[in-house]
């Protein structure tokens, strides 16, 4: 399959010269979703954020189909953007936030209500019950999901997701892990995903890349990432089976 979007040795380096990203290449597949992991720091929002040139490279390409494309807002138009806490604005409804996009690209007003009503229903939210709702009067998944509907307004070739479910308590999270899977088996996107958990690349993408100190240590499929006997892999993999590592070794000592 061909690159929908590729990094090509990227840089990054702060105004005080510490190095960020160093020389990361990386591609990732039409249709696939890439989980990007790694420690806090290790340059994972950095390279995403390259993507859609909220942060620019000193050094190296980002391309989007085979190329770079030079105008700014076309390339953020292209891509879908969730992140953490949705960044939905307060004083919009559920309705206008999901279509703000569609009216900055001068829909009319019945397209753009008809598209958010196809939205909504889509991340699994009743049009009737949400549409005239602000984002105060919903819950965290709810906001989690209009901020999602958001993202695909404009029908992107690609969504980026930065922690889109880390503030979501558990059972929220693994609700919108099943949705988000569901959804992308009816949506042609190519996503990037940003997660500290590993559960949550394991189960939503097709490969793991894990990043270190603006790195690229690994880049495997999914269901190769545990097989591996790098010390990286199994350093990160441990750290997230603490609990049940404790409860094994209780257990055979009673």
């Amino acid at each position: 399959m061909s690159a929908a979007l590729e990094f090509r040795d990227i840089s990054v380096v702060t105004a005080a010269g510490r190095s960020l990203l160093d020389s990361v290449s990386l591609s990732i597949e039409e249709g696939s979703l890439t989980a990007i992991i790694g420690r806090s720091g290790s340059g994972k929002t950095t390279l995403l954020r390259t993507a859609n040139r909220i942060v620019v490279p000193a050094s190296g390409q980002v391309l989007i189909a085979g190329s770079i494309e030079q105008d700014v807002v076309s390339l953020r138009r292209r891509m879908g953007y969730v992140i953490q806490e949705t960044g939905l604005f307060p004083h919009f409804t559920v309705e206008r936030n999901v279509g703000i996009v569609l009216e900055a690209e001068g829909r009319s007003r019945a397209q753009r209500s008809q598209r958010v009503r196809d939205l909504l229903q889509l991340v699994g939210l009743d049009p009737e019950n949400f549409a005239q709702r602000y984002p105060h009067q919903l819950s965290g998944g709810q906001r989690q999901r209009v901020g999602l509907a958001r993202a695909l307004a404009a029908e992107p070739s690609i969504l980026l997701m930065d922690e889109p479910f880390g503030a979501l308590d558990p059972l929220t999270r693994a609700e919108m892990q099943d949705m988000l899977r569901e959804l992308l088996t009816r949506v042609r996107t190519t996503v990037l995903l940003i997660t500290h958990d590993l559960d949550e690349a394991l189960y939503l993408a097709d490969r793991i890349v894990l990043l270190s100190e603006g790195k690229i240590i690994v880049n495997v499929p999914r269901n190769e990432f545990l097989r591996s006997e790098r010390p990286e892999i199994i350093s990160y993999a441990a750290a997230f089976h603490r609990g049940a590592a404790r409860s094994a070794q209780e257990s055979a000592s009673r």
